[in-house]
């Protein structure tokens, strides 16, 4: 397989922003400073002098929450608070789309929101970042996207369930509002796109439900825009879990109890994002991944296991004929998804929130400025690889899912053919598995010598591999998105189809395939020892297919 010291991801960088100076201290304290410089609009890489003496131990972020993840960030110079006022009606968005236009832009902590004293967002947590992204999944930075892709595969077949903890224990209850306390409208959820439906306080959250038949839980990443001060809605697409959850709930004649969590460990929005199988819980991925259990308490209105070191967790009821006008909402895809329509809401009845909390935005954009676009690469490939290989698929190399095709939009799978129809056979696993069958539009399969994580290997191996009269096969009537553009009138959107590309040589004619061009080893082992003389800065390419 090819690798290069090239970033793996690929971008035009349109601007360039300030980068972090000043040396990294674990304090536990706010990432906001001492003094905030609203009068002067200051912009400012986070700060390390707030603290004369260390936090005590207790006053530390959880390992499972928001707070520890920023902290990380913070020491990894990753971390930009903005103090200059900011408008949570499009501005707020508008900052984050365009400092999202730079591959490996910092995380944004905006602290100065109007109409909300006190109140802080952050913007861009992964984007475009396999470093942050690596950090989430519990990985040191450093490794290739596959590498990485690897990695969180194999932790993707370990399962730790939560822990349970007392609620007095929580932190996330510092804060209880019930009755005609509640008004969510005080968060500084933003509308993020001209044409969105209204405020999305639920963008980068976390859905809790539960299968009321099998009690198994699940957390899903649904968006909810603000109906009223105690009102949410949340859309879920067709066949998503949460939509079957509530409805089995709606056939015994009871109400749905639903939680949201708007503030946490990234990584639990990460695995919310996630297609595991139906009778898993997701809250046991958490802890496989993040090496240990997350913790829980019981809810007392829902009966729902509620993450205790949250930022914000409302819940309540949903009702089957309650329902708003709910959407437009500018999507993942970098459209706007189904036009406004009757969507169910959850009554909120409860309202907890840690002191300062910090509301966790997720922008849904096209490549770069999508908040998820690596995430959801690296999360998306592991699980098909992870499917692939407890399919008992063999010879696989690698798997991505290209940020730039909207993450879910493509997945290539690299393989070393082992026998007749072993491509054929990928190509169809990969597009019907628990983790490739949403969505997805295309699935290319490429030989070992070709690297999945860059596209432009990826469309050199279609182009001069691939005979579209023999390599290519269509599904249809598969499982889509109300998301979809271009599936029109909206009501088809549920079905959609997909294209199979087979990029590896013809496994039929492998021996009399024409050779590709490599290099000589030697003489590359030369070259990279004078890369400096020759005049380069930097490392050499790193190389690893040579003629033999």
């Amino acid at each position: 397989m090819i690798s290069t010291n090239q970033k793996v991801l690929s971008g035009e960088c349109r601007i360039k922003l300030p980068r972090p100076t000043g040396e990294a201290n674990r304090t536990g304290q706010s990432n906001r400073p001492t003094e905030r410089a609203n009068q002067t609009g200051e912009t400012r890489m986070s700060t390390k002098e707030k603290a004369a003496t260390p936090a005590s131990g207790d006053n530390l972020p959880k390992p499972d929450s928001l707070g520890a993840w920023l902290q990380d960030v913070d020491e990894m110079g990753d971390l930009m608070v903005i103090s200059a006022e900011v408008d949570p009606h499009l501005q707020m968005s508008t900052v984050a789309y365009l400092s999202g236009q730079e591959v490996d832009s910092p995380v944004l902590m905006f602290d100065n929101i109007k109409g909300h004293p006190g109140g802080r967002t952050v913007y861009n947590l992964a984007n475009s970042s396999l470093t942050r992204s690596a950090m989430t999944i519990r990985e040191t930075p450093g490794p290739s996207g596959t590498e990485l892709v690897s990695a969180l595969k194999d932790k993707m077949k370990t399962k730790v369930g939560p822990t349970q903890i007392d609620a007095g224990d929580a932190i996330v209850n510092q804060n209880i509002e019930t009755g005609d306390d509640i008004d969510i409208r005080k968060f500084p959820a933003p509308q993020m796109w001209p044409l969105d439906g209204g405020r999305y306080i639920g963008t980068g959250d976390a859905v809790i439900t539960k299968d009321p038949e099998t009690g198994r839980v699940n957390v899903g990443c649904y968006r909810q825009m603000i109906k009223s001060r105690n009102e949410v809605g949340y859309y879920a697409s067709p066949g998503k879990d949460t939509l079957l959850d509530r409805e089995k709930w709606w056939a015994m004649g009871k109400p749905a109890p639903v939680a949201a969590v708007y503030g946490s460990d990234p990584l639990l929005f990460m695995v919310a994002s996630t297609s595991f199988p139906k009778d898993s819980s997701e809250m046991d991925h958490y802890g496989g991944i993040a090496g240990q259990p997350l913790e829980v308490f019981e809810s007392d209105v829902t009966g729902l296991p509620l993450p205790a070191n949250a930022e914000i967790i409302v819940e309540g009821f949903s009702y089957p004929d309650k329902t708003f006008k709910e959407g437009p909402f500018g999507e993942f895809t970098g459209y706007y998804g189904r036009p406004g329509d009757a969507t169910p809401y959850i009554e909120i009845e409860k309202v907890r929130y840690k002191n300062d909390p910090i509301l966790m935005c997720a922008l849904m954009a096209e490549w770069p400025a999508s908040e998820c676009g690596v995430l959801w690469s690296m999360t998306k490939a592991a699980k098909v690889w992870a499917d692939l290989d407890a399919m008992g698929v063999p010879g696989i190399q690698g798997v991505w899912s290209p940020p730039e095709a909207a993450a879910w939009g493509m997945t290539v799978v690299s393989i070393k053919q082992m026998y007749a129809g072993h491509a054929a056979q990928t190509m169809a696993l990969a597009a019907q598995c628990m983790g490739g069958a949403y969505f997805t539009k295309y699935i290319v399969v490429v030989d070992d010598d070709v690297d999945p994580t860059s596209l432009a290997n990826v469309t050199w191996a279609m182009v001069t591999r691939s005979r579209p009269a023999e390599s290519i096969d269509i599904l249809r009537e598969t499982w889509s998105t109300y998301l979809d553009p271009s599936l029109n009138p909206p009501e088809m959107r549920p079905w959609g189809s997909k294209c199979l590309i087979n990029a590896c040589m013809d496994y039929k004619n492998i021996d009399n395939f024409s050779p590709r061009t490599r290099l000589d080893h030697p003489a590359y082992d030369e070259v990279v020892k004078r890369w400096a003389e020759f005049g380069f800065e930097g490392e050499a390419p790193k190389i690893e297919v040579f003629e033999e």
